[in-house]
């Protein structure tokens, strides 16, 4: 569905700010989260974990843990479904490998990172099922751990998983390495040759955490006769339905998965954890089993982002003309396979018009939890190491970092770092707003410095439901499957009223259980209000025309010789009939005397999202005494195609940045020698709190996504893209030394000032 002239198009309701539709529910503590759910006779679900980084389990005995009263099921791997091979799901983009999601739920052979579940409890009490953990003995044979990328690509380096390296990557390597990927055209070394400046550098970024602030919860109920519904925190219950249902053995016809409230996710509950396991423990009991993380669990068993090792070259002329840039990646993906590299190779440059470029990755298990998504996947750690060395060559020159990035951008036309040529893009008009901002020329004080940065996110479509329903008092219905994490129940009852052209008041949009709407897609990838908002408005579409056949037949008239426009059928000209219009309410009225009720539905693949681009400026102060780093100021501008609630966007531009400025600053994972996390706890990992942080300025530009008829792009995961540069440059301007690790936490900072003096 292409674009509807959106640059012509003058909009009623969507670009307006209404009250969120969940707002009442959620500050008067009426929401459900996955915490929130009870069933009558629920057991309570705990979860025994690894005390060892890397360990083959010999043996578990569960006996005395049975033994104990109250205790009414206790279950390992072996309680799983036997499955054939690695058997592989395939959800669109996603290629899941059960047999990976299975070890990870409950460690088979080996634990394989500090925190990994070995076996799970199902009691009458928490206390109950406490007890029944320590019961529990599991004879473990300690194996050597690695926890850093690098030292894992060597071949000496304790082997994680062995046999799990794709056909891409070389003989001879290490057997951690799991996957590579190239990208890139041209003649780099004719590229450098022109170049006036080379500057090589090497990075490193730690693995940080979601830090979403409502931890994993599910509630698993199985009937006698097979059949169980799964209610849980989650960014996409069809994805779980169909994982949970394999390695069940069930069909996926016999699970209903219902989404609660989400209380934060940001990628990192697009993974299955504890589903299953609750699961196993509610087959084998006959009862219902809840299971709640604890925030340790979070930290040592749940999805952080990759940690990076990273070396960027990149050659410029005097005039600041970047002739050649060059990146190497290696990821850690924790203990199993992963492909996050492969994005992150693809943004790296991803900003520029390069006539040479390369970008090479590589994935690397280690013994650390398996990564989930944070956001924009492996964009943020590239782009920071690419937007430094381009920050460094503007300083070696003089040159003004955003009159370098203008001369360098992208357009439309230009053959992008990773193949694809860009359609109607606007990093150009970002730049411009940045440049034109008057952040950008406000005057900094003594031990102060400005940063900036451009960003890059993909964005994604897929596999989406919609079902629209006209309710005989004029009121909409719209049932779509993705659970709403960033405001998409505003967005979609807005696009649907924009269509229908009714008032917002008058839709209302529900998140369907499985059993309830075809297939839809995690809610990942910045492709809700694109994806769903494209379906809905082809559903209103399909329920127009249905009222429009029912005007004509109530009328007596042609189909083709009714249109709809503004809220009503009316007769498409004085040679169809003088007929006063029909609105939408009093079609409804009596839809049952004209042929019953009316609906608008629509399946599809939606292709088109649209890449999106930001530009963030961060102006900062450092003590030179302590190394402490306060960010003074935040500007972020972004191109959001339409913003359809214009508000959430806002959010989301605040959000990303703050996360950002967490993960340049602060967070980070600490492992002990023994591979054991040091900070599993909101208390020694630091995310950033109100009094840290300026007022984050937004500037939405809206250059039409030709992919969406009202222009829509996503804009979710782009926010967290720029802020690891931005601040990173900010930090080196401000001490007069370029920082190359990130998080710059405050001993690091002083280091790095005392080594300068």
């Amino acid at each position: 569905m292409a674009l509807d002239s959106s640059s012509k198009r003058v909009f009623k309701v969507v670009g307006t700010r209404p009250p969120r539709p969940d707002g009442v529910d959620k500050v008067t503590g009426r929401a459900l989260y996955g915490a929130d759910v009870s069933a009558p006779g629920m057991l309570v679900g705990r979860i025994l974990r690894s005390p060892h980084a890397h360990a083959r389990i010999r043996a578990i005995d569960t006996t005395a843990a049975e033994a104990l009263p109250g205790v009414k099921a206790v279950v390992t791997a072996r309680d799983f479904a036997r499955l054939e091979g690695d058997k592989i799901i395939d959800m669109g983009e996603d290629r899941t490998s059960l047999r990976d999601v299975r070890d990870n739920c409950l460690a088979r052979d080996k634990a394989l990172y500090d925190g990994h579940a070995v076996a799970a409890v199902a009691a009458l009490t928490p206390e109950i099922a406490r007890a029944a953990l320590k019961l529990i003995a599991v004879d473990y044979e300690i194996l050597p751990h690695v926890i850093d990328v690098d030292a894992a690509m060597r071949p000496e380096a304790p082997v994680v998983l062995a046999g799990r390296a794709h056909e891409n990557v070389p003989g001879g390597m290490s057997p951690n390495v799991t996957n590579h990927c190239e990208f890139g055209h041209g003649d780099l070394e004719a590229g450098f040759a022109q170049a006036d400046r080379i500057v090589e550098r090497s990075f490193t970024t730690a693995a940080t955490h979601q830090g979403y602030i409502e931890p994993h919860a599910c509630l698993a109920s199985v009937t006698g006769d097979g059949r169980a519904d799964l209610w849980c925190c989650t960014q996409g219950q069809y994805n779980v339905r169909d994982i949970c249902a394999e390695l069940m053995g069930m069909q996926a016809s016999q699970l209903r998965v219902t989404a609660s409230e989400i209380g934060g996710g940001f990628g990192g509950k697009t993974v299955v954890f504890i589903e299953p396991v609750a699961l196993l423990l509610a087959r084998k009991s006959g009862r219902p089993v809840k299971i709640v993380m604890s925030r340790e669990e979070v930290f040592r068993a749940t999805g952080p982002t990759v940690s990076a090792s990273i070396d960027v070259r990149i050659g410029m002329a005097r005039d600041g003309r970047i002739t050649a840039g060059e990146a190497v990646l290696r990821y850690s993906g924790g203990a199993f396979p992963c492909e996050t590299v492969d994005m992150g190779a693809q943004a790296a440059f991803a900003c520029y018009d390069l006539r040479a470029v390369r970008t090479l990755g590589w994935n690397v298990l280690t013994n650390r939890p398996k990564e989930a998504a944070y956001r924009a996947p492996g964009a943020p750690q590239a782009i920071y190491a690419v937007e430094s060395v381009v920050d460094e060559l503007c300083q070696g020159f003089g040159l003004d970092p955003l009159e370098v990035r203008l001369r360098n951008a992208a357009r439309k036309g230009t053959k992008s770092s990773y193949g694809p040529t860009f359609e109607a893009i606007g990093l150009e008009a970002t730049l411009e707003a940045a440049k034109a901002h008057p952040h950008y020329s406000a005057p900094l004080g003594p031990g102060q410095g400005r940063g900036l940065s451009a960003g890059f996110w993909f964005n994604f479509g897929g596999n989406t439901s919609v079902s629209l329903s006209v309710n005989t008092d004029g009121t909409v219905g719209i049932t779509e499957g993705n659970p709403d994490i960033g405001g998409s129940r505003a967005s979609i009852s807005l696009m649907a009223a924009e269509e229908l052209g009714i008032p917002y008041e008058r839709v209302r949009a529900t998140i369907a259980d499985t059993s309830s709407l075809g297939h839809n897609d995690v809610t990942d990838g910045s492709r809700v209000t694109f994806a769903v908002g494209l379906a809905t408005i082809k559903a209103a579409r399909d329920a127009k025309q249905k009222m429009c056949a029912r005007a004509a037949r109530i009328w007596g008239i042609d189909e083709e010789a009714v249109l709809w426009e503004d809220g009503a059928a009316k007769p498409s000209g004085p040679n169809a009939g003088d007929f006063p219009p029909m609105t939408l309410a009093e079609i409804a009225a009596v839809s049952f005397k004209t042929g019953g009720p009316i609906a608008g539905h629509n399946e599809a693949h939606a292709d088109g999202a649209g890449v999106s681009f930001g530009v963030h400026i961060c102006d900062v102060e450092v003590d030179r005494e302590t190394g402490a780093t306060k960010v003074l100021r935040y500007t972020v501008i972004q191109d959001a195609g339409k913003a359809v609630h214009p508000d959430y966007v806002e959010g989301q531009m605040q959000g990303g940045a703050v996360q950002g400025i967490g993960w340049a600053l602060n967070e980070e994972y600490i492992y002990g020698e023994d591979g054991r996390l040091q900070n599993a706890g909101f208390l020694d990992y630091r995310v950033p709190v109100a009094s840290d942080l300026p007022q984050i300025d937004t500037v939405i530009l809206e250059i039409p996504n030709p992919g969406h008829p009202y222009g829509v792009r996503g804009v979710g995961e782009t926010p967290i893209v720029p802020p690891l540069a931005a601040l990173s440059n900010a930090v080196s301007r401000a001490i007069g030394h370029r920082m190359t690790r990130l998080p710059m936490s405050p001993p690091r900072v002083l280091e790095a000032i005392n080594a300068g003096r």
